[in-house]
């Protein structure tokens, strides 16, 4: 096992830092119950899913927390979607850290679709260990749990998408051992869906080498986002001591995981100075001084892109980070005209925070040099971040 990560060792929670990169912007699957902002990690997340940073950024950001003092000795590639849906940034990734600092841990979480074919690269890289993403070795119980699954450019119905991503999650669980990674296995506990097969699962995975497993419960996005309800601890207790049967369960607090900088203390290793990711990013300046944000009531982002009639521009006023105006968006029903247009009202801003938008109008703005960051904080601390400021994320309204 390894002694420095504490998905593996109880006692490196409190002594070994470790960083999670967010370098995947795509997605290849989509679970029925869980906000498609959140990371698809097993809801062991601390917060929103950060905005997914390019090798280059992440790298900085990495930087930048190792500047600050914090002493790490893992850096994992995670989220806020899959790795493997866009192989090129996370190998990138990994490449560049491995370079610059040679002697740090490397692990990856994923969901398995397509993760045999690199199972060999992987291996060549060094990497601590890979998570899997597995929430059941039945494809009828994984149908249950997913609206969609795409296997690369591939559209299947449910059923074979199904047991397309259980074979496929199976056979990188052999190739990964085979080129000598090691795997742990996340599973989410989902009451009346595979709270009954989770030893079924254990049992499965540790015939094929898998070293450890950490069992979660589900956690609603947000209350009365589903009619599915956390499972208690009894249950939770329960399904750990059979899983516990097969091989070793991480024992760790539930909330732990992708927004993890530093090492796990009382919030997960957060710590209340957290560097963020946005940190990492470009500061506003030059002939880009400004950042627009999509808010109804100027104080969260909280609107779509697509629904915004007007956008708040920050900016430095005499020293500080303000308010400086609100611009009007250009009208709906344009096309890729209204992007254009937009990208014009906001040729002097390097950022535009918005909590959603589609992937055209993300792709027009960012020709015109404007980045588009998804996120639902509050807007003072994400804008700050942005500036170097340092505060990190505000305390903006959960949903």
């Amino acid at each position: 096992m390894t002694p420095t990560h504490s998905c593996f060792s109880p006692d490196a929670r409190t002594e070994h830092g470790r960083l999670h990169l967010p370098v995947a912007p795509k997605a290849n699957v989509r679970c029925k119950y869980d906000d498609a902002l959140y990371i698809a990690s097993g809801n062991n997340e601390v917060g929103k899913a950060p905005q997914s940073l390019t090798p280059a950024e992440a790298l900085a950001y990495l930087d930048r927390v190792l500047a600050s003092g914090m002493e790490l000795s893992m850096v994992g590639i995670t989220g806020p979607a899959e790795p493997f849906a866009t192989p090129e940034a996370t190998f990138e990734t990994l490449r560049l850290v491995r370079e610059k600092y040679p002697e740090m841990g490397l692990c990856v979480t994923t969901n398995g679709l397509g993760v045999s074919s690199y199972a060999s690269a992987l291996g060549g890289l060094g990497l601590s260990h890979v998570t899997i993403l597995m929430n059941g070795v039945d494809p009828d119980v994984v149908e249950k749990l997913y609206g969609w699954i795409r296997p690369g450019t591939k559209t299947l119905r449910l059923v074979e998408a199904a047991e397309y991503l259980v074979g496929d999650q199976l056979a990188a669980i052999v190739a990964l051992r085979k080129a000598g990674v090691p795997v742990k296995v996340n599973t989410t506990v989902y009451p009346g869906i595979n709270d009954a097969h989770i030893g079924d699962v254990a049992a499965r995975v540790a015939s094929l080498g898998v070293e450890i497993m950490h069992i979660v419960p589900y956690n609603p996005p947000w209350e009365g986002a589903t009619d599915m309800a956390r499972p208690d601890d009894a249950v939770m207790e329960r399904i750990r001591s059979e899983a516990a049967g097969f091989l070793p369960i991480m024992q760790a607090p539930d909330l732990c995981g992708e927004m993890i900088v530093g090492v796990m203390g009382d919030a997960c290793g957060t710590g209340p100075e957290v560097i963020t990711a946005e940190s990492a990013l470009p500061v506003p300046g030059g002939d880009r001084p400004y950042v627009a944000v999509a808010s109804t009531d100027g104080f969260d982002v909280n609107e779509h892109l697509g629904h915004a009639r007007k956008l708040l521009i920050y900016g430095p006023l005499n020293g500080p980070i303000s308010l400086l105006e609100a611009r009007p968006a250009p009208p709906a029903g344009s096309g890729d005209n209204r992007w254009e247009a937009l990208a014009a009202v906001l040729k002097d801003c390097r950022y535009l925070l918005v909590s959603s938008a589609g992937n055209r109008p993300k792709d027009v703005l960012a020709e015109h040099g404007i980045r588009v960051i998804q996120t639902e904080e509050n807007i003072e601390g994400v804008v700050d971040a942005l500036y170097g400021g340092g505060k990190g994320k505000g305390k903006g309204k959960k949903k």
